[in-house]
């Protein structure tokens, strides 16, 4: 009978071990995705991870210009405001951002820049070359800040009876006021190329309107003239940076023939000199930067080789 009894006990236990374990099982809690993301089995219930756009843009070499702390200026006389963009620059406008680039041909014909740049470049009255039909150059320089070359340089255009277009920044004026009223008493034209070198495509229209406007005031300040031509910092724009700039009153200007000549080039001066005689077209905008020391040693050799080719050195201005 106690053998009996001991072998009823151990098979009631067995049943409640084993009904307690099923028990368990069917009621588990279940466990969490792994902290890497990756989920095995049926995801349908577990939300999608929000998508966070990428906004950085590219960087790009310094320009010597810290951001500036005035107020905003007025903008200048026959000027559009913020509030009227709205209507010449609707916000359905692409603000795709385009970097400035072409393709070289060969023999001394006019770069390729391609359909979509051509388009735009056409409906916002944009000026990359001029008149391509006459052995016509025009001669235009960067002046994002000063290192000691632009008197020597507005010296060779003297010398040599050039007109250039100087496109500068809020950093240059507030450094060298009397090189920008120098540029205007010789003739040269002085263009907007925005307080900071902001890239348009990447601020506000309130931004954009700021750097435009506030430049275009610290010039009329200096020398009581008005900015006509802008060139975009870094060549970045949109259909929509051209469209502000076209309703505040500017023609954009970007060219057709540069090198990176804000940097030593790797071939010295022989480059900076080889680079615009190989390139050169009829039309063709010229884009040199100021703070290259590489330039400012070929400039005067380069400006007479290119008269002895036949070339003539045009304005901006005359560019319909």
């Amino acid at each position: 009978m106690k053998g009996k009894a001991v072998l009823v006990a151990l098979i009631v236990l067995s049943l409640l071990v084993g009904a307690f374990a099923l028990g368990s099982y069917f009621g588990e809690t279940p466990k969490p995705a792994p902290s890497d993301g990756n989920v095995v089995g049926n995801t349908s219930s577990i939300p999608p991870t929000p998508t966070v756009p990428h906004t950085e843009t590219p960087s790009e070499p310094s320009t010597g210009t810290t951001e500036e702390t005035e107020p905003t200026a007025p903008p200048p006389e026959g000027t559009a405001e913020v509030s009227e963009l709205e209507t010449a620059c609707p916000s359905s406008l692409d603000n795709t951002k385009y970097g400035w680039g072409m393709r070289i041909l060969p023999n001394h014909q006019t770069p390729d820049i391609g359909a979509k740049a051509k388009e735009l470049v056409n409906k916002y009255h944009a000026i990359f070359t001029g008149n391509t039909t006459e052995k016509v150059v025009y001669l235009t320089f960067d002046e994002g800040y000063e290192t000691g070359n632009t008197a020597k340089t507005l010296d060779i255009l003297k010398d040599n009876d050039v007109k250039a277009a100087f496109f500068i920044t809020g950093a240059f004026i507030k450094s060298d006021p009397d090189l920008v009223r120098r540029m205007v008493d010789e003739g040269h034209i002085v263009g907007n190329h925005t307080v900071n070198h902001v890239s348009l495509p990447t601020v506000s229209d309130e931004k954009a309107v700021d750097e435009i406007n506030r430049l275009a005031q610290m010039y009329a300040e200096i020398t009581n003239q008005k900015m006509e031509y802008l060139r975009p910092p870094s060549g970045e724009y949109s259909e929509r940076s051209l469209c502000v700039t076209n309703a505040l009153g500017y023609r954009t200007v970007f060219w057709s023939i540069a090198m990176a000549d804000w940097v030593p080039l790797k071939g010295g001066p022989d480059e900076a000199y080889n680079t615009v005689m190989n390139r050169l077209h009829n039309g063709a905008v010229i884009l040199l930067h100021a703070v290259s020391p590489d330039d400012i040693q070929i400039l005067d050799k380069l400006i007479k080789d290119i008269k002895a080719e036949g070339y003539r050195f045009g304005t901006l201005d005359e560019i319909p």
